[in-house]
């Protein structure tokens, strides 16, 4: 009888754990369904515009003249909505530690002014863009939804999947991205079932409307050998190297631009025209924009030797003088074009080096090894596991605790099991 009645107990309270989970579950599904749909939708407008602006400039090269007064109608629209000292996605990954709040109208800023960016020439990814829309959609939607500090930064969260997956089409990368971006050792597992369902949501979403995922063309991965793998080690040594080297050029020109340039329009007035410059003196736009076409090329087997040297130029001219875009895409250019690079100097498959670059320079960049992973499987199928396995790890490991965003948390060591909790240099 006592034998039944704990019985009872177990089976009592084992039930009202399930129902409690059930409707956890049923809870997030539903938000998560929301901000994929909303952020998602929202995004593949972005992209539509983006894409079409992209296609404008290629057609127009008088456009490019116009990047000064683009770069004086930013600065304009930050200051007039009080954002003269704009962190950027900073600020997003700076709102999920609850040290600030990220406001709801900076989504249309970043919109307006990352496309006022792309469209005259600025070299930018468009990610950037995607994180900010999403953690300020995000950030809203909670506040509609009246949920707590805690609950609102993980759907802050979903919309950074979302954003990011309604872009690029790479939903796993995208879910796993958000959790993983934030704090270096640890990720927000509890963010796991909204990020996966919102970041799935919008992908989709996106696709059903016409928006092309991001993909390159086929890489044929020979099998893994010793001297292979010998050759990935120093591949993913070197686009450590190369990751430290643009962090520091993007820190220390915004830093020089501060502290030479202190009057914004004067400062991003005279970086656009640098730009403009240095685009006539080279003869060609491929640093201007995103610079796709020459990533294809690059995944191909085709690139020019320095071309990865200039695109950070150009990257922390456009950035760090004030223009709203993001550093990512620009990195798997860097990546794509020394990995060519490097293939051409070894004699090994230029095509797979640079795929695998691409990689690792976008690992070195973000510290984050498992969106890594996932993007190579979604950009380049799964064909080059282990080279991509050995970059991801090595890139990971050398690139020390530099990143591109000031305020993601390094919680623990990437070399002993110890707990740091300091920021990314």
């Amino acid at each position: 009888m006592e034998k039944l009645t704990v019985a009872k107990r177990f089976i009592r309270a084992y039930s009202k754990k399930i129902r409690h989970n059930i409707l956890l579950f049923l809870k997030w599904s539903a938000i998560s369904i929301l901000t994929g749909l909303t952020v998602g939708g929202f995004s593949t407008l972005f992209a539509y515009f983006m894409n079409m602006v992209t296609e404008y400039r290629e057609h127009n090269d008088f456009i490019l003249f116009f990047l000064p007064l683009a770069g004086i109608v930013t600065v304009f629209l930050y200051s007039i909505f009080k954002y003269k000292n704009d962190k950027g996605t900073n600020l997003v990954l700076s709102t999920i530690h609850a040290k600030s709040e990220i406001p709801f109208r900076m989504a249309p800023l970043i919109f307006v002014t990352t496309i006022l960016t792309h469209l005259f020439g600025g070299s930018a990814g468009r990610e950037g863009a995607a994180l900010q829309l999403g953690g300020s959609m995000g950030n809203q939607l909670g506040r509609w939804l009246r949920l707590d500090d805690t609950d609102k930064r993980v759907v802050i969260l979903c919309g950074m999947s979302a954003a990011f997956s309604a872009l690029f089409g790479t939903p796993m990368a995208a879910a796993v991205f958000s959790m993983e971006v934030v704090s270096v050792g640890i990720m927000y597992y509890a963010a796991l079932v909204p990020c996966v369902f919102s970041s799935l949501i919008a992908a989709y979403f996106a696709k059903f409307v016409g928006i092309k995922e991001t993909d390159f063309a086929v890489v044929e991965f020979p099998d893994l050998t010793i001297l292979n793998a010998a050759e990935t080690v120093g591949l993913g040594i070197l686009c450590a190297v190369i990751s430290i080297l643009f962090i520091l050029l993007l820190h220390s020109t915004g830093d020089l631009f501060r502290k030479y340039l202190k009057n914004p329009y004067i400062r991003i007035t005279v970086s656009a025209c640098v730009i403009v410059g240095l685009t006539f003196l080279l003869g060609t736009r491929d640093y201007n924009g995103a610079g796709m076409p020459i990533i294809e090329k690059a995944v191909k087997g085709e690139a020019v030797p320095y071309a990865f040297i200039l695109k950070m130029l150009f990257t922390a001219l456009t950035i760090e003088a004030g223009f709203r875009g993001g550093e990512i895409v620009p990195s798997f250019f860097i990546g794509a074009t020394f990995g060519c690079t490097f293939g051409h100097l070894i004699e090994f498959s230029p095509s797979v080096c640079a795929a695998v670059g691409l990689i690792a320079v976008f690992c070195g960049v973000t510290n984050c090894p498992i969106t890594s992973l996932l993007i190579s499987f979604e950009l380049f199928g799964s064909g080059g596991i282990p080279y991509f396995l050995i970059a991801v790890a090595v890139s990971y490991f050398m690139s020390g605790y530099y990143g591109l965003y000031h305020d993601q948390k390094i919680v623990y060591s990437k070399y002993r099991a110890k707990f740091l909790n300091r920021k990314a240099r």
